[in-house]
C-alpha cells in the first residue's frame, strides 16, 4: 500500500476520530458516524464546539467538520478523552543538517547527516549557513500520519 492509500485508509476508517492540519486553513475533523444515532450531526457538532463561541462547519460533500486551526490542542485532548485515540495528519518537512567542510571535502569520509550526499559537492545557495560547522535546510512539504493513544 503506497502512502496516498494509506492515509485515504486512516481518513476513511471509523473507529478513531482523524485531525487533518493543513499548512494554512482550517483544521479538518472526522468523528466516527453511528448510524442509529439520529442526533449524531447535533450532538458531535455541540461536542465539538464544548462552549467556544464559533460553530464548527460541516462539508456534507466530504464528510468532515472544519474548525479554527487554532483549536488543535483541545482538539487532540478532546479525541483522546473521549474516544482514547486520535489519528492525526499534518505537513512535514525534514531538516538536513551538513556544514561546509563537508561540501568542500577531499575524502570520502562523511560524519554528517547528508549521509555523503553533498559530500565534496561545493556550496549551494539552498543552505542557511549558521557558522562554519552548521548549515541546515528544510526538504518539500510531505504528510505524516500518527496515532496518538491516551497513554502517550
Amino acid at each position: 500500500m503506497d502512502k496516498a492509500q494509506r492515509l485515504r485508509t486512516i481518513w476513511n476508517q471509523q473507529t478513531y476520530p482523524v485531525l487533518f492540519r493543513r499548512e494554512s486553513g482550517k483544521l479538518r475533523v472526522r468523528v466516527p458516524y453511528f448510524p442509529n444515532d439520529m442526533l449524531w450531526f447535533g450532538r458531535t457538532q455541540f461536542w465539538l464546539r464544548a462552549g467556544r463561541h464559533t460553530i464548527p462547519e460541516w462539508f456534507l460533500k466530504g464528510h468532515f467538520w472544519e474548525v479554527p486551526a487554532s483549536w488543535f490542542n483541545d482538539m487532540v485532548k478532546q479525541m483522546l478523552d473521549q474516544f482514547g485515540a486520535v489519528y492525526v495528519i499534518q505537513p512535514y518537512r525534514e531538516q538536513e543538517i551538513c556544514a561546509d567542510q563537508c561540501w568542500n571535502a577531499k575524502g570520502h569520509d562523511c560524519q554528517c547527516s547528508c549521509m555523503g550526499a553533498n559530500h565534496g559537492q561545493g556550496k549551494h545557495g539552498e543552505w542557511l549557513e549558521i557558522s562554519d560547522t552548521f548549515a541546515t535546510r528544510w526538504g518539500d512539504v510531505e504528510i505524516a500520519c500518527r496515532l496518538i493513544t491516551k497513554s502517550e
